[in-house]
């Protein structure tokens, strides 16, 4: 339903580095970056019409308010674990470490991250029974 979202970021050069370290994890890369302006990231291996530049981009300018949320798919659990682990290690606030939610649904695996600019930004595996 979306072909790309994003927002806006107090520093791009550190979100940039802390995205980068964080969407990795998630098997995310940097797909285009236009200088001093923004970052797209995207798949390390992108599905055929996928955005080239990325489904999730960060611009240099002031963050929203109130902040924005955003989920990334994961595709187990173990990936919504090092997503956590990493974004801490990053920098980031832990919001929620990684568990099932079954106030969302049965099988909703997520944890959840306050990113430097206060985003909360969530890893989500949906387990099917």
């Amino acid at each position: 339903m979306i072909d790309h979202t994003g927002f806006s970021v107090t520093n791009l050069e550190d979100s940039k580095l802390f995205y980068t370290r964080v969407l990795a994890r998630l098997g995310h890369i940097v797909r285009l970056e236009i200088p001093n302006k923004a970052v797209g990231f995207g798949p390390a291996k992108p599905d055929d019409g996928s955005d080239p530049g990325g489904a999730f981009w960060i611009t240099q300018g002031t963050p929203a308010t109130p902040r924005t949320h955003l989920a990334f798919s994961a595709k187990n659990k173990k990936e919504v674990n090092a997503f956590h682990s990493t974004a801490l290690q990053a920098g980031g606030k832990d919001n929620g470490a990684p568990r099932y939610r079954p106030q969302y649904h049965h099988g909703y695996y997520a944890a959840f991250i306050l990113d430097p600019d206060g985003y909360n930004i969530e890893a989500v595996y949906h387990e099917t029974r």
